[in-house]
């Protein structure tokens, strides 16, 4: 069981992220939403925002064998995902901490970025958006799952969670701009990309989450 890997040292340790990682698997179709469109190919994964890293797990335990990259801004879970997957024993896969506002490093290959895209503002958006474009090999996609600007109850339930977790401190940042969805679609084709429309990925969660997949043609 991935959860595992985020048991603390001790007996009588913290067990709020092993609890955490159990239900968010549990309840939350994220995962297994984002490896149904991704591709098992050699291209390598940068996961822009990967807070633990599960996807890294996940991919692993779906026999996704390409290599894994994750970066979050939040140095404390950088160092709980680094050291989950020494223990899981997981192979060309690493964390590092860095604010996606910085330049992201060399890559060509397939992009996550799973909620996160929405705690920047709408500029820091459309950049990081052309950035992790630039990244997506021919052949390869982004898979982005955000919360949208729809108006409705998940919206407004969306808003005020996120509002919470900052102030309770799970997130370090507060949530800043929630996109429309034509506007992420006119960055990604504007970057090359051939853009999906997006589709729910709720499950059975309150939230507003919605999977959008970009590709960029093979040849």
């Amino acid at each position: 069981m991935i959860a595992t890997a985020f048991l603390p040292d001790s007996r009588w340790g913290n067990r709020s992220r092993y609890y955490y990682v159990q239900a968010k698997l549990r309840s939350d179709p994220l995962y297994h939403g984002v490896l149904q469109a991704l591709p098992t190919d050699a291209l390598p994964v940068l996961d822009l925002g990967c807070g633990l890293g599960l996807l890294g797990h996940v991919m692993r335990l779906q026999g996704h064998a390409q290599g894994y990259v994750g970066l979050d801004v939040d140095a404390g879970k950088i160092h709980h995902a680094h050291q989950a997957l020494q223990r899981a024993g997981l192979v060309d896969a690493r964390v590092d901490p860095l604010d996606l506002r910085r330049p992201l490093p060399a890559h060509c290959g397939h992009v996550a970025v799973l909620d996160v895209l929405h705690y920047l503002d709408a500029p820091s958006q459309t950049l990081l958006l052309r950035a992790a474009a630039a990244r997506v090999a021919a052949g390869g996609r982004l898979l982005l799952r955000t919360p949208l600007d729809t108006g409705d109850g998940r919206d407004r339930t969306t808003r005020l969670t996120d509002r919470l977790g900052w102030l309770s401190g799970w997130m370090r940042t507060r949530p800043r701009h929630y996109p429309r969805p034509e506007a992420l679609t006119e960055v990604l084709v504007e970057a090359g990309l051939e853009v999906e429309r997006p589709r729910a990925l709720h499950g059975r969660t309150p939230f507003n989450s919605w999977l959008l997949v970009a590709q960029r043609p093979a040849g």
